[in-house]
């Protein structure tokens, strides 16, 4: 049973209750012999007040309805009523609604009047000329009826308007006053949904709501279901995103995202909100035809995320996921505001599916990344100490992982990595963010730099020279720190971490030092003020040159990158040795003087000292014999 609402008393009355005959169809009507023609009323003493006022209301519609009929031949089958004549346009929807009231009458007090057939075929002439008009009015009103018309006129403030001035206020004049600020197309839209408004009313209460809606839903959904088609989104299947290139995938996801907050925020807003103004009297009504309009489209819309989640679980998809992430939730509360309907739930569980999933991938593929740094089982050694590719490529994921902070923290506060185990504690403090508060984002972003360092202990294991293993560690902790402070990493782990692991590399560069230059330290006498034999001071130069010639070969071979580290380094070496060597070389070269062949014997000057340790550390190296030519010339070209 159809119902109808009155728009008076909001009284639900069955279209089919009025009487057997009042909705008999309209070519049952015209072809019986029985049925009175249509003539105008005379009234009878008999009449109350009441009824002679309800067939007046019968004759009043049967005038405006017949001309506007449109199986006519007139003019007026092809012209439109609300487009030709506003002012008469009102005039027949309140006839129309007379009629209803005349109907409701007669049925109760005089169920056999021959009136109710003669009301009963103005209102199947009336509706079908309403379908006809709202057919009409949704289809030459596009450009007024655009979600993004729609949404601006509720966007800007202006939207209200329209529900106080319907077609029923005196002219288009009020409507003007009540928005002098808006542009003519939000006036004409604004006009034309009050039009749908008044005719889907007037439908609904006359028990002809569901030929209404049949054209509000048809309509619609295909400008919805276009509108979509225009944003690029594409009906896709898993087995169809598993076989495309990288490059199709990634233009695809990249339109999803673009593609997403103008669906929500223009397309369904906009549809939500002329949905709710042309059925505004039925909450039922306007809730099942934007489910049945939106709810295809916006499961498709929003399974995608969900679908790229499902697939591989390649690291660089971690990126989109991200995106994905971020967009899905910075959406959410917008999305729980259209679909706020039980029509709609579904729609709202794709989102939070697609949302749920694309955490649990991101996860998943964080998971992996850490996994992957500690199964690494290369064996190559990075000549002279230098970066290791695995410093490189993992510090460039993690960084690029920053860019994402937030909605990183927001997926990792769930799943928190492992305890630390006890070798790696000194590795590990929690970040402090410059933002405030450690986020959890900050502390895995930590973790897996923790993971790193630990990794790189094990490489640094396989020189077999221990100094040269604290170099190692050293440039790969500054290329560390170094990514830190040139990327959003240092806004995540803040000062505190950064002066923390600083701290480290200078540990690091004091035990390189102490192991790598002890045996040129220890070739010289402690106390070089005292004067020592020729023979001891002979000694004492012989094993200074074979020291320093060993260092010299091994390190100029050795590099450091980072261009600040590599001068502290040979800034703290020189302050150590060229004091020490020069006081030596000024007191006890007097003990050899006259001896033959001096120059072969004493073969470093101590100014020459800094020449030679400029060549240290830009992996070059340098003659075998360059520490025995001038003791005024350096070794290797200069740089």
């Amino acid at each position: 049973m159809v119902l109808a609402e009155t728009s008076k008393n909001n009284c639900l009355i069955p279209r089919t209750g009025l009487s057997p005959l009042f909705f008999s169809s309209s070519k049952g009507l015209t072809s019986s012999s029985s049925s009175p023609p249509i003539s105008p009323t005379v009234s009878s003493p008999g009449h109350t007040f009441s009824e002679f006022m309800m067939e007046e209301n019968i004759e009043n519609a049967e005038s405006i309805i017949t001309k506007w009929d449109v199986n006519s031949s007139s003019l007026t089958q092809v012209t439109s009523l609300f487009h030709q004549n506003r002012k008469e346009a009102r005039e027949y929807l309140k006839c129309v609604g007379d009629l209803r009231r005349s109907m409701h009458f007669l049925v109760s007090q005089k169920s056999a009047s021959y009136k109710l057939v003669l009301a009963q075929k103005l209102m199947q002439m009336a509706m079908k000329r309403l379908e006809k008009e709202f057919y009409q009015i949704l289809s030459s009103n596009r450009e007024q009826l655009d979600p993004e018309s729609v949404s601006s006129l509720s966007s800007d403030g202006s939207g209200s308007f329209y529900v106080e001035h319907e077609l029923v206020s005196e002219d288009e004049a009020e409507l003007k006053k009540a928005g002098e600020s808006i542009t003519e197309v939000e006036r004409v839209s604004a006009l034309v949904m009050s039009d749908l408004k008044a005719i889907a009313e007037c439908m609904t209460s006359c028990g002809y709501g569901k030929e209404c809606i049949k054209i509000y839903k048809l309509f619609r959904k295909s400008i919805v279901d276009r509108g979509l088609y225009l944003l690029g989104i594409e009906r896709l299947k898993s087995s169809q995103i598993n076989k495309m290139h990288w490059e199709a995938l990634e233009h695809t996801i990249k339109n999803w995202l673009n593609a997403v907050k103008i669906a929500v925020r223009t397309l369904f807003t906009g549809e939500k909100i002329l949905c709710d103004h042309v059925f505004a009297a039925s909450e039922t009504i306007r809730e099942a035809c934007f489910a049945e309009i939106t709810m295809e489209g916006a499961i498709n819309l929003f399974r995608f995320p969900e679908l790229i989640a499902k697939s591989k679980k390649e690291p660089e998809r971690i990126f989109w996921l991200l995106e994905f992430h971020e967009a899905i939730s910075e959406l959410w509360p917008e999305i729980e505001t259209i679909f706020n309907s039980a029509l709609t739930s579904a729609i709202k569980l794709q989102a939070l599916s697609s949302l749920h999933r694309a955490g649990d991938s991101v996860s998943a593929i964080l998971s992996n990344f850490r996994s992957s740094i500690q199964k690494d089982s290369s064996k190559t050694l990075v000549a002279g100490g230098g970066i290791h590719p695995l410093t490189r490529s993992a510090m460039s994921y993690i960084s690029s992982l920053a860019d994402y902070g937030r909605v990183l923290s927001d997926i990792v506060a769930d799943h928190p990595p492992p305890g630390n185990s006890p070798s790696s504690e000194s590795y590990f403090e929690n970040p402090t963010s410059i933002d405030g508060p450690t986020s959890a984002g900050s502390v895995h972003l930590a973790w897996l730099i923790l993971v790193l360092l630990c990794k790189l202990d094990r490489k640094a294991e396989l020189y077999k020279d221990v100094s040269l293993r604290y170099l190692f560690l050293a440039n790969n902790l500054q290329f560390i720190i170094d990514r830190v402070h040139t990327t959003n990493l240092k806004y995540l782990l803040g000062d505190k971490w950064a002066s923390m692991h600083t701290k480290k590399i200078k540990q690091y560069a004091l035990r390189y030092e102490s192991l790598a230059w002890n045996k040129v330290f220890s070739s010289l006498p402690e106390g070089t003020s005292s004067v020592l034999s020729p023979e001891a001071v002979k000694d004492c130069f012989r094993r200074f040159n074979a020291a320093f010639d060993e260092a010299y070969m091994k390190q100029t071979l050795w590099l450091v990158p980072d261009g600040k580290l590599r001068d502290e380094l040979k800034v703290s070496i020189a302050r150590k040795l060229t004091p020490a060597y020069r006081e030596f070389y000024e007191t006890q070269l007097v003990a050899l003087s006259g001896e033959e062949n001096l120059e072969v014997l004493v073969r470093i000057a101590p100014d020459d000292l800094g020449n030679y340790l400029s060549d240290l550390f830009h992996g070059t190296p340098c003659s075998s014999n360059s520490l025995s030519s001038s003791s005024h010339s350096r070794g290797c070209l200069p740089r």
